[in-house]
């Protein structure tokens, strides 16, 4: 059958009969690579030093956008090379290959089936293709809450608008710091109806680090779905990226329907990756948007017929992409996996709640995120007293402490203590606070 891999790959052959080894093994004329730094997975100046950042700043805003780290750099350098010199023939020798091993690692990574993943370039793009594709009847509806970030609210804004569903939200605190699991499992299922078939949250908030309960709401969920037909239960959606990389549970554990996140933020991915997952039953409520480039997508199409298959592939948006960047997250996700999510995690906590309670011990912060790990993870927001955060952020920086405004309608200064940053730096976040 005539795919596009398929016709790569014959074009793949003709090249490499033709060219010389050297040259499709991408050494010819290159200089040779800088040697990669030491990396003990064990020792956490030595995980840094996988990083290019700046000595000079204590980095509490590598989350945002990630710095890449030296083995997803030499992939992202080592793959463009091989596009460079020969895209159309190293696309259709590599790219299945490639493809397969990102997906490989990611789903040993997440601890699930390769083919219950799609990929996408972003958590935004994520959940827009998610909150899309959810099939709903007449008279379903959506809860989300007033807690989440813009890229929910507009997905499901945007779904509303197209075809009329309802969304509604519901509020699962009133103060950040003193939200507790059982408050905020209560407000949720209370705000549940019989016409409820999607709950869109989000797993650590990057308006103020509470994090959900997320396997507790999964469990209060479950009960109310006991008694509906499959296609009634309420689907739990959770926007993940600022506990996927920083928290240690995978999502089967999480209990969730879907989790989706970008691989840029706390896994430092390459900048420009995301991935959706599903349950294997979850993916029968959905319903691609964007046509699938998959090996079974375009089979469909060329036989006439509605494509069959594994439902990751086929959510995967098709077209060409940053291949050198997709192609880099295998490193991203060993690398991570050699350390240990649980010692990232744990490493995540310890210096988040240093931070933090440094911060309440200052008399002119406000401390928004809860103390507790149990409900927060790495964001750590606060305010300080007569300085705005925006002008916060300024200072802090030529205190070469690098923060983050969280970009809400109520603004919060933000710290993110990822393995980025050591204990050192929180002194000097501490002691750079202090000076403001």
């Amino acid at each position: 059958m005539l795919t596009r891999r398929a016709v790569l790959r014959a074009a793949g052959a003709a090249a490499t009969g033709l060219a010389s080894a050297a040259v499709v093994a991408g050494c010819t004329g290159d200089p040779d690579p800088m040697p990669a730094p030491t990396f003990n997975p064990r020792d956490w100046d030595s995980v840094r030093g996988q990083f290019e950042l700046d000595p000079a700043l204590a980095h509490f805003a590598a989350f945002v956008f990630a710095s890449h780290p030296a083995p997803v750099r030499a992939a992202i350098d080592r793959f463009r090379s091989e596009l460079d010199r020969d895209p159309y023939g190293y696309l259709g020798r590599a790219e299945a290959g490639n493809d397969d091993a990102v997906l490989a690692a990611a789903a040993r990574y997440l601890d699930t089936a390769a083919d219950q993943i799609a990929l996408t370039d972003s958590t935004t793009m994520g959940l827009g293709l998610l909150y899309a594709g959810l099939r709903l009847r007449p008279g379903d509806e959506i809860l989300t809450t007033e807690h989440d970030f813009y890229s929910t609210h507009e997905s499901l804004r945007l779904r509303a608008v197209r075809d009329g569903a309802t969304v509604r939200r519901v509020r699962l605190y009133d103060e950040p710091a003193r939200a507790d699991a059982d408050g905020m499992v209560g407000r949720l299922r209370a705000a549940v109806t019989p016409a409820t078939r999607i709950v869109a949250v989000t797993w650590v908030h990057s308006s103020t680090g509470v994090k959900l309960p997320v396997r507790r709401i999964s469990d209060a969920l479950a009960e109310l779905n006991r008694e509906r037909a499959e296609a009634d239960r309420a689907l739990l959606c959770v926007d993940g990226v600022h506990g996927f990389g920083a928290e240690g549970v995978p999502p089967g554990q999480l209990g969730c329907d879907f989790l989706v996140s970008g691989c840029h933020k706390w896994l430092f991915g390459p900048r420009g990756t995301g991935f959706v997952w599903g349950r294997a039953e979850a993916w029968n409520r959905y319903a691609p948007v964007i046509p699938s480039f998959s090996v079974d997508g375009i089979d469909g199409w060329l036989s006439g017929r509605a494509p069959s298959g594994p439902p990751g592939p086929l959510a995967t948006p098709g077209g060409y992409h940053s291949f050198e960047h997709r192609w880099a997250l295998a490193p991203a996700f060993d690398l991570h996996a050699a350390i240990g999510p649980a010692r990232v995690a744990d490493r995540t906590h310890q210096l988040a709640t240093a931070l933090k309670d440094g911060l309440a011990a200052l008399p002119r912060v406000t401390l928004h995120t809860p103390r507790s790990t149990d409900l927060s993870a790495g964001v750590v927001t606060c305010e300080i007293a007569g300085v705005a955060p925006r002008a916060a952020v300024g200072r802090l920086t030529e205190l070469k402490v690098s923060a983050s405004v969280t970009p809400y309608a109520t603004p919060y200064l933000r710290f993110g203590t990822s393995f980025l940053v050591s204990e050192a730096d929180v002194d000097r976040a501490l002691s750079a606070v202090r000076q403001l």
